[in-house]
């Protein structure tokens, strides 16, 4: 992680002072220099003070968001148009190193006008930039009762960092048009305690579907990243948390599983606490979930970390057909043009976004409803993910 770090560091350096010469190229005024090198030294004093300060609280939350957004503003911008003036030196080598052309100064700066504006976009209208995502899967044992049957996943809502109400009920209207048989949510419904949820419990609790709405707890939901008075109050959160999942509802899923019948058919519905690799707790425990699960029935699992597939579900005893998670937001920033996707969490999570496949078992990680942190999303849209199970062999 720390070389990543400081890798992405020295491109955002590397791409400041290249990006600097363009402007240079186009203008001599000292006002205008000045105020570049400001503006890049007062948020290089503010990734020092973040890094140093380890302050905690809402503030800081907020003080961290606002420099993540400025951040992606200057820096991207110029990270891409810098290509452009790259590939003149390139040109400029072989010519013996003329003055930069005005001309290729100003297509780097009108690239770099582009990105800022696409990136603005997300900081202010990507939040509620609603997408459904649709993947239909076969599978050889589905039940035949259950030949098409749908299902609605939504994934880290971080009610905590919600505002703007017309919003939210856009991405509630869209998840209920689906008309899905099933309604799963795959945790992280607040970013550190139960009482974000009570302006949304309304909204939350409109939501439908005739087999049922069923939910699992993410990281986030454990209050763990906060101080508390007491151990007791941090406890008596998380309860909170556990009835509003009710008032909305949902049925909460904690190291469990439920039957889902139709027909005289049924499947397994399995929900397991939040297990991620590395720092993150690890409340999860499969074994449990499906101590009561027939070895021959069709399984779903609910699961927050998309982690916990690769190192505990991929190799479980048992065979889970079907795999849901969230977590990763896709980090809120990427690119997915025509089939091309890439986000910088891909370095972070080998299953990040998407649909995935492993010895005959599936994983679907959903973008996020919500978002935390970046107070948008840029390229990586909230999804609202529509799954169609088919009885038959993979195409």
């Amino acid at each position: 992680m720390a070389r990543r770090l400081l890798l992405m560091l020295f491109i955002f350096v590397v791409s400041d002072i290249y990006f600097y010469q363009a402007i240079s190229t186009l203008t001599g005024n000292p006002l205008v220099h000045l105020g570049y090198w400001l503006i890049d030294i007062t948020l290089f004093a503010g990734i020092l003070f973040i890094i140093f300060a380890r302050r905690t609280g809402n503030n800081a939350q907020r003080f961290i968001a606002i420099l993540i957004s400025a951040m992606l503003l200057m820096f991207i911008p110029k990270v891409f148009s810098s290509l452009v003036l790259l590939a003149e030196d390139i040109v400029r080598v072989f010519e013996g190193f003329p003055p930069r052309s005005i001309y290729v100064s100003e297509a780097a700066a009108v690239l770099a006008g582009i990105f800022f504006l696409i990136i603005l976009f997300g900081l202010t209208r990507g939040r509620h930039f609603y997408k459904i995502k649709r993947e239909t899967l076969y599978f050889p044992d589905l039940p035949e009762a259950f030949d098409g049957f749908t299902i609605t996943q939504l994934s880290d809502v971080h009610s905590g960092s919600l505002s703007d109400v017309k919003g939210v009920q856009k991405g509630l209207d869209m998840a209920d048009a689906q008309n899905s048989d099933l309604l799963l949510f795959t945790g992280d419904l607040v970013n550190n305690m139960a009482s974000e949820m009570m302006p949304w419990i309304p909204l939350f609790a409109k939501l439908k579907a005739p087999y049922g709405k069923y939910s699992v707890l993410g990281n986030h939901d454990y209050g763990d990243y906060i101080r508390w008075e007491s151990a007791t109050a941090k406890d008596a959160n998380l309860n909170h948390l556990k009835e509003i999942h009710a008032e909305i509802g949902f049925r909460l899923l904690l190291n469990e599983s439920v039957t889902i019948s139709k027909q005289g058919q049924s499947i397994a519905l399995i929900g397991v606490e939040n297990w991620g690799k590395g720092g993150f707790h690890k409340y999860g425990d499969l074994k449990r979930a499906t101590a009561e699960v027939p070895d021959n029935a069709f399984k779903i699992l609910m699961s927050h970390d998309p982690s916990h597939w690769d190192e505990v579900t991929v190799d479980h005893d048992q065979h889970v057909h079907l795999t849901l998670a969230g977590h990763t937001h896709g980090m809120q920033f990427g690119i997915e043009l025509f089939g091309f996707k890439w986000s910088p969490v891909k370095y972070v999570y080998k299953q990040w976004a998407g649909l995935y496949q492993q010895d005959g078992k599936y994983l679907y990680v959903n973008r996020g409803f919500g978002y935390h942190g970046l107070k948008g999303r840029v390229g990586i849209w909230p999804e609202i993910t529509v799954l169609t199970l088919k009885r038959g062999n993979p195409g």
